[in-house]
């Protein structure tokens, strides 16, 4: 089921949230996970039973992991981690190590039919998260199997993050508040992700198809241009407005979940746009990879070393694809780099801080065309016709065919929204006087209602919207 489809918003919804408004606060764990299990299973019912099998595993692996200490604590822990793994590894991965197989044994190894699970990438980390977390005794085993199964198969995050962390939520699972300050402010976020998605990273999408689905040197540089910035945007707008929606109807249940966007296309480095972008991946990773590894504690080169692996675990994580690995490690070079060389470090020099802004967005902007091309040959072809360095053959199209004013309209729209603008205007009047705070408010109701009624119209005029970091 879509966030993004009139079953979701016209039926799944309002039952939910009139049922569980109504009822008492002893049973809301359980409508619930009856409700995230119904709405998993809505759309892949034969994967149900993989989720609910990592939920048992991770229910045992942690109560053995609690029980014991030494050796086999550490058993435990480990067995449980690569039951979560195996599960990942076989649905997502089986695939493309029999082609990297044949292909370099020359060998003939057939291909195995099956489907990716939706979400598995996303539970199967809080899962492993869970078990760490009690094995580090930074919380108890949870002996309640059902608030476990909450917390691995929750919906509102469940298909694409953010990726929760059992020791920032279990609290929240045990013990929340459901009121109108929260509800309010979960529709309005809510509003605002299905904006995103439905009326620019769609509209940005539209464009960037039909680029991407050309021959790389059928088309000019200018057109190669539009092609990854339309992407960027795209990719931006849709995963941040699955995370806008998923906060907002945590919020709507009482819970709050970490942000996972912060306007990463401001910034002036990669570091601090691995700090802006996907946060609930990147702290994943520092928090059980990074950090496990010995961090910066032991020396520069193991420092190197540790973010190398990070970067390259963080391509693999996105896809069974060499282009996702060379895409992980390509940020991984520039992080290292960083680091070396002090670039990352900040400055008050304007023309510097802007210089460092564009190699930044140049740095981002290259690396989502090897995340969307179809393989490396094309992504890296793609690229020199970006430079002007591919001879471009039969250009078939002229510009206005990939989009007329109302895509440069909302490619504008696009880039006001990337930057903080907006949330200064809100700073500005959140604590004014009253009488410029209510019109202010009256103000920003009015656009979410507007937004509301295009986005719906938008859904009502397609028939399939899915996200983009559904297939990860």
């Amino acid at each position: 089921m879509l966030f993004s489809s009139m079953t979701f918003i016209g039926l799944f919804l309002p039952l939910l949230c009139a049922v569980y408004l109504l009822i008492k606060n002893k049973y809301h764990n359980a409508i619930l996970l009856i409700a995230s299990l119904i709405f998993y299973a809505w759309g892949e019912p034969k994967f149900l039973a993989i989720m609910l099998l990592s939920i048992i595993i991770n229910y045992c692996g942690a109560l053995i992991i609690d029980k014991y200490e030494g050796a086999r604590k550490k058993v435990a822990l480990v067995i449980t981690i690569i039951l979560n793994l195996g599960g990942l590894i076989y649905f997502k991965y089986i695939n493309f190590i029999i082609d990297n197989i044949n292909l370099i044994f020359h060998g003939h190894i057939d291909f195995i039919k099956i489907t990716l699970p939706l979400g598995i990438s996303f539970y199967t980390f809080q899962a492993i998260s869970y078990i760490i977390d009690v094995y580090r005794g930074e919380c108890k085993a949870q002996k309640n199997i059902y608030k476990l199964a909450l917390f691995i198969c929750l919906f509102p995050q469940l298909i694409a993050g953010p990726i929760l962390k059992y020791h920032d939520i279990a609290e929240q699972i045990d013990s929340r508040v459901v009121n109108f300050e929260k509800v309010d402010e979960g529709v309005k976020r809510f509003i605002v992700g299905l904006s995103k998605k439905m009326l620019i990273a769609n509209t940005m999408g539209f464009v960037a198809d039909k680029i991407f689905t050309q021959a790389p040197d059928n088309f000019s540089p200018l057109v190669a241009w539009i092609g990854s910035i339309s992407y960027s945007f795209q990719l931006f707008f849709d995963f941040s407005g699955y995370s806008d929606m998923a906060i907002g109807l945590g919020l709507i249940f009482g819970f709050r979940f970490m942000e996972n966007f912060n306007y990463p296309y401001i910034s002036k480095s990669i570091t601090e746009f691995w700090r802006r972008w996907h946060i609930s991946l990147s702290t994943w990773f520092k928090e059980y990879v990074y950090i496990p590894l010995g961090g910066n504690r032991k020396g520069k080169i193991k420092q190197l070393r540790n973010l190398w692996i990070v970067f390259l675990l963080t391509g693999i994580w996105h896809g069974a694809s060499w282009n996702f690995i060379v895409w992980g490690l390509w940020h991984g070079f520039f992080i290292i780099l960083e680091k070396v060389s002090g670039i990352a470090n900040n400055t008050e020099n304007k023309i510097t801080n802007f210089c460092k802004h564009i190699y930044c967005i140049l740095v981002f902007i290259i690396g989502w065309v090897i995340f969307r091309a179809e393989n490396l040959s094309y992504a890296l072809t793609y690229i020199k016709n970006m430079f002007g360095l591919v001879k471009v053959h039969d250009v078939e199209y002229l510009l206005s065919y990939y989009g007329g004013r109302y895509e440069i309209l909302i490619g504008i729209i696009a880039l006001i929204c990337s930057i903080p603008l907006f949330a200064k205007y809100r700073e500005k009047f959140q604590y004014d006087g009253s009488l410029k705070r209510k019109v202010a408010n009256l103000f920003i109701n009015i656009c979410l209602i507007c937004l509301l009624i295009f986005s719906l119209s938008a859904i009502a005029a397609s028939t399939y919207n899915p996200f983009i970091y559904f297939r990860f």
